[in-house]
């Protein structure tokens, strides 16, 4: 059943890589997948705390082979080389020789695709350099933070015919994709609304032990913008057949005052630390709102400044009802009993269940957040073992990532709208909804 499934999606990526634009090279990209054995072999560029998790997790997916890895702390890579070894791999070679060694890594001839866990500024240089390499570029987010940067992974995949996947894992949750298989089979009617979030409290990432900015509050310094938005608007895109029969049209954004950040450092480490004392750009709450071509809207929240539980706060809405990730909860036009505001999620959940995690099986909920991490990695492997376009294509990365910019620009603007661009060169009227096909 698996070896099937697989096969199915994977014609299905095939035939929309074409719709897109997105020309598959003809040194064997987009042609007829390959069996579920055939060798996958991986660089992995960045194994710090996340490239560390993702390994593990690459370790856990058969067929998978990492003959390399690359950190510019060499400990890391040891640790990396280790786990790959204790999982009954031959050991990988290290690239620890500086910020550009993940060159040397890119420029094997026994590797597949690479995985980039690296800091922000270089998921851009990397993925390029890869994808000129001819291997895959599977990239944590965002995969951009410049609109220039966005273009460029656009340019560079279609030039290269080389597919680059933001390894976007809320789009693979559990809940998220049962709510697609309902959008898809007209519970909620015609979508017009969603709401999105990143409500998380993050500042202990930004700072190591000793309160000093690590390379994420350095943007908390610089830039004053909606700096994580991918992990809300993962969903939302295929819900919403974002690039497919729809897209972004312009966005506005405003930020509130910045106090949390100083606030957490005096708290922490005493109103007299340094960095308690530095001028932050980045304001508390980021909530942007998109109007898409077709004339549906998109709320876009980030919080993560300030103290709070964690939650996404999705709700999509359409003309026959909608779902509310907060409720875990939906309201359905004659299905929901008369007397009820609000039915339980769960059963629909179950009732929905998409084939993704049918197909996994009990192995799924042992790696990262419960599943997702594992289907993210899965779904990329299983699109360079079969040489085919990725589930989350190159347009798909940029159209989320480039809100961070947009949002940045708006901002600066005084909250004036700014037009999103169109990564797909007009491709999007024409492309069928390709995520997550299910059946």
């Amino acid at each position: 059943m698996q070896a099937n499934f697989i096969t199915r999606r994977n014609l299905l990526k095939s035939v929309s890589a074409t719709a897109t634009g997105l020309v598959l090279a003809p040194a064997g990209f987009g042609q007829t997948a390959a069996a579920e054995e055939t060798p996958v072999r991986i660089g992995c560029i960045g194994v710090g705390g996340r490239g560390t998790g993702l390994l593990r997790i690459l370790m856990a997916i058969n067929g998978v082979e990492v003959p390399a890895v690359c950190d510019i702390n060499p400990a890391a890579a040891a640790r990396a080389r280790k786990i790959v070894a204790q999982a009954g791999r031959k050991e990988p070679e290290c690239y620890t020789k500086g910020e550009e060694d993940y060159k040397r890594l890119a420029d094997r001839s026994d590797l597949d695709a690479a995985i980039i866990a690296t800091p922000w500024e270089w998921h851009v240089p990397m993925s390029v350099y890869a994808m000129r390499a001819r291997k895959y570029a599977g990239v944590e987010v965002p995969c951009a933070i410049t609109l220039e940067e966005c273009w460029e992974l656009v340019k560079t995949s279609e030039s290269t015919g080389v597919p680059c996947m933001m390894l976007e894992n809320w789009s693979y949750r559990r809940d998220n994709l049962a709510v697609l298989n309902m959008i898809r089979r007209g519970l909620f009617g015609e979508i017009v609304h969603c709401h999105c979030a990143h409500s998380h409290d993050c500042l202990s990432w930004y700072f190591d032990k000793q309160g000093n900015p690590r390379w994420g509050g350095n943007h908390l310094l610089r830039r004053n913008a909606d700096q994580y938005p991918t992990h809300g608007l993962g969903p939302v895109l295929s819900w919403m057949d974002i690039n497919c029969g729809d897209r972004f049209d312009y966005a506005v954004s405003m930020a509130s005052r910045s106090l949390g950040i100083k606030d957490y450092l005096e708290r922490t480490y005493g109103k007299n630390h340094p960095a308690a004392k530095l001028p932050y750009k980045q304001g508390d709450i980021v909530t942007t709102m998109v109007k898409t071509v077709k004339g549906n809207t998109i709320v876009i929240a980030m919080d993560m400044q300030l103290p709070r539980p964690y939650d996404n706060r999705w709700q999509i809405q359409g003309t026959r009802g909608l779902y509310n990730e907060q409720r875990g909860a939906v309201y359905i036009e004659g299905t929901t009993p008369e007397h009820e505001e609000w039915e339980p999620f769960p059963p629909y959940q179950e009732k929905y269940e998409h084939a993704l995690w049918k197909d996994a099986g009990s192995i799924v909920q042992q790696y990262g957040h419960g599943g997702p991490d594992f289907l993210v990695l899965r779904e990329f492997v299983a699109a360079v073992r079969g040489k085919t376009q990725t589930p989350i294509d190159v347009y798909d990365s940029a159209a989320m990532s480039a809100i961070f910019a947009l949002s940045e620009k708006s901002i600066a603007a005084g909250s004036m709208p700014v037009k999103c661009p169109d990564f797909t060169a007009g491709k999007w009227e024409t492309t069928k909804p390709k995520f997550a096909v299910d059946g």
